[in-house]
């Protein structure tokens, strides 16, 4: 399967990009791995005709956004994002009419309609930096991720209006059941992602989007580590630092909710289908890919 589907690619010249929320054995089969930014980027400067995008569908959005003339396969088209539908388009205008005078920021995951409504697009690795480059006269809403906007908030030192949505798989982890693994592992450390509940960021040693906790562990000095965030990631922690040790951290019932189902719904199977039949794409209107090309080119010039 997994020679079929490179063969595909050369054929159609297509990349395969994939989220560090990915499944391991896609992860291994990428052409290139990274977070939102990461991704971002590289489907904005390849030479590739077609994209297969193994993230979600907002991901696969913006890849359409910076490269309308291009191809974009998104295996499963039903893999969404709870974050991304927790802030409808329609209310999100009507928010944005209630505060005319706020610059929008609004976090990458979320849909093409409200990028085209926003000023600049963040991710979690640059959300901090972006906002501190904005005048401090101006006033700013930050959509959607309200965990994540409390925490630039505090970074940065600008007060913000927050959309009030969050993550499923991030507000999954439980505070008690991380207490009781610190008292098991009194040495590990906590890092976490900003997507999580205030309560899990104030026990956490270090606090960084999926990037950013790939290379903290590269560079600590530490063996273990309790994982606030969606466990793919792992994958590449345990690749790039195999004498370590990385603990999940589970709900109260010790289940492992804090897996993105929308995520996982990307199989090997369904990228050597997409590649067959050049579907299911990403269709977006031209309007919409005009209106929300210019905040994510403007974050992209911006975290130059």
């Amino acid at each position: 399967m997994i020679s079929e589907i490179k063969e595909l690619c050369l054929k159609a010249n297509a990349i395969i990009l994939a989220h560090y929320y990915q499944a391991p054995e896609i992860q291994d089969i990428a052409d290139f791995i990274g977070d939102s930014l990461d991704l971002s980027r590289k489907a904005a400067n390849n030479d590739a005709d077609t994209i297969v995008f193994c993230g979600v569908h907002f991901m696969a959005e913006t890849a359409k956004i910076l490269s309308p003339n291009k191809t974009v396969l998104l295996p499963d088209i039903d893999a969404g994002c709870s974050l991304a539908d927790d802030c409808p388009a329609e209310e999100f205008q009507k928010f944005r009419e209630e505060n005319p005078d706020h610059y929008v920021v609004s976090y990458i995951n979320c849909t093409a309609e409200v990028k085209a409504q926003s000023d600049l697009i963040c991710t979690s690795s640059n959300a901090v930096s972006l906002v501190e480059k904005i005048p401090k006269d101006k006033k700013i809403i930050f959509a959607p991720d309200k965990n994540l906007g409390r925490w630039v908030q505090k970074n940065s030192g600008r007060k913000l209006k927050l959309w009030p949505g969050s993550c499923i798989v991030h507000e999954t982890f439980s505070e008690e059941a991380l207490l009781k693994l610190k008292y098991k592992h009194p040495d590990a450390k906590v890092i976490a992602h900003p997507e999580c509940s205030q309560n899990l960021l104030v026990l956490s040693d270090f606090i960084g989007s999926t990037s950013k906790l790939l290379d903290f562990v590269s560079n600590d000095y530490s063996d273990t580590y309790m994982v606030l965030t969606e466990p793919g990631i792992i994958h590449q922690m345990k690749k790039k630092e195999p004498n370590k040790n990385f603990i999940e951290v589970p709900d109260i019932d010790g289940c492992k909710c804090n897996e993105c189902p929308y995520m996982k719904l990307n199989t090997l199977e369904k990228i050597l289908d997409c590649l067959k039949n050049n579907s299911p794409s990403i269709e977006l209107d031209p309007e919409i890919i005009k209106k929300a090309y210019k905040p994510i080119k403007r974050m992209l010039d911006m975290s130059i």
